[in-house]
């Protein structure tokens, strides 16, 4: 990531470049440098998951290689060819606090547990696996997708895909707000061939801040309602092994307080105005 992104607050990377698509109108806040072509979905763990999961966590190793992804730059890790993941990335992340932030690799798969609670297949799978005899959180790596970084800023569809665009980046806005992703830059989105956004590296989610990533202007209803649905006591029962108290409690704190936010604008708004679908 260069300095100047770094030094530029991270509530307000991601969020400048796409407030207009936000909201209702399909025009996009950057012209891509070239669209992703049509049509094949790269979410193909969708209805695969507990295969690949344990394919992550188990499967032999035949080689790995350094990545300049983020800043964590994580080991990418090639499997054997014919399995149901060519590779994954790995990172070690032990929580703590590193380049002025907390993080955790078990705040990235708790991030996945909490997209398979709510449905939101955004997140990649990823499990808890041992290299070299340290713990860290493989990742899938997700093929046939690029980053919002590579195509220049958040693409612009085309305009059969305009509305389904603004929702998914809608749903994905709620779900940084959920989990309190306080790294929501460029690098973190993807968009696939079906125009489906994919979300990656949460290692900064998940603390016991509460602040709000993003403004909502829009909401899918459907998204809110299993948001809404969210207890500490479900929560504990999925998370407790990757967050602590505190930290599932600011997963209900943040949902609150988008609670407070949605009514406002329900109010202000009226339900047409703000919910999408």
């Amino acid at each position: 990531m260069p300095n100047s992104a770094r030094r530029m607050h991270p509530l307000a990377r991601l969020a400048a470049a796409i407030v207009a698509l936000a909201l209702s109108g399909p025009v996009g806040a950057v012209q891509p440098k070239a669209g992703p072509a049509p049509a094949t979905t790269a979410k193909t763990w969708i209805g695969r998951t507990g295969e690949i999961e344990a394919y992550l966590r188990t499967a032999p190793i035949v080689r790995t290689e350094s990545t300049e992804r983020g800043v964590t730059k994580p080991v990418r890790a090639f499997f054997e060819s014919g399995g149901p993941v060519a590779s994954m990335t790995w990172k070690a992340l032990p929580p703590g606090r590193s380049n002025g932030f907390y993080e955790s690799y078990k705040s990235e798969i708790a991030a996945y547990e909490i997209d398979k609670l709510l449905n939101l297949n955004m997140v990649p799978p990823r499990v808890e696996r041992e290299m070299d005899g340290q713990p860290g959180v493989a990742v899938m790596w997700v093929d046939g997708a690029r980053t919002f970084a590579e195509t220049g800023g958040v693409p612009t569809p085309p305009p059969a895909k305009s509305r389904a665009w603004n929702v998914e980046l809608i749903r994905a806005k709620m779900f940084h707000d959920l989990v309190g992703d306080l790294d929501p830059n460029l690098g973190n989105w993807l968009v696939d061939p079906a125009w489906h956004v994919i979300l990656i590296d949460q290692s900064r989610a998940l603390t016991t801040d509460t602040t709000l990533v993003h403004t909502l202007q829009r909401v899918d209803r459907a998204l809110w309602t299993r948001m809404r649905a969210l207890t500490e006591p479900a929560l504990t029962q999925a998370l407790s092994r990757w967050l602590d108290r505190d930290q599932i409690r600011a997963v209900i704190a943040r949902r609150d307080r988008m609670k407070k936010e949605i009514n406002r604008l329900l109010r202000e708004k009226g339900a047409k105005q703000v919910y999408v679908r």
